[in-house]
């Protein structure tokens, strides 16, 4: 199985994508989803994107992508964190069997 790379991004590529990489590291280690997490700001996400599979931000990004995208600020706040958690492994999980 290859592994997935994911870019999880926020507006300073340093705080909430902080604490969103730690939760998604853990929610993919329990689904058994090898993957390494790069971090970004969201100014960053168009010219990265290439280079991962999946896209994860903390807030809002409107602009066509050409990779899945997932909004995981439900892992900061607490809103609807179960459906986001699913919504990462779904996504994580078609992502990674399109690799292969």
């Amino acid at each position: 199985m290859s592994e997935l790379k994911i870019l999880i991004a926020c507006g300073s590529g340093i705080a909430t994508s902080t604490v969103a990489q730690e939760k998604v590291k853990d929610i993919l280690a329990n689904a058994g989803i090898p993957a390494k997490i790069t971090k970004g700001t969201i100014g960053q996400v168009e010219s990265l994107q290439d280079g991962v599979d999946v896209i994860m931000v903390t807030t809002r990004y409107q602009k066509p992508l050409r990779k899945p995208i997932v909004s995981v600020f439900g892992l900061i706040s607490g809103i609807d964190q179960e459906a986001v958690e699913k919504e990462v492994v779904d996504v994580s999980r078609a992502a990674l069997a399109a690799k292969d």
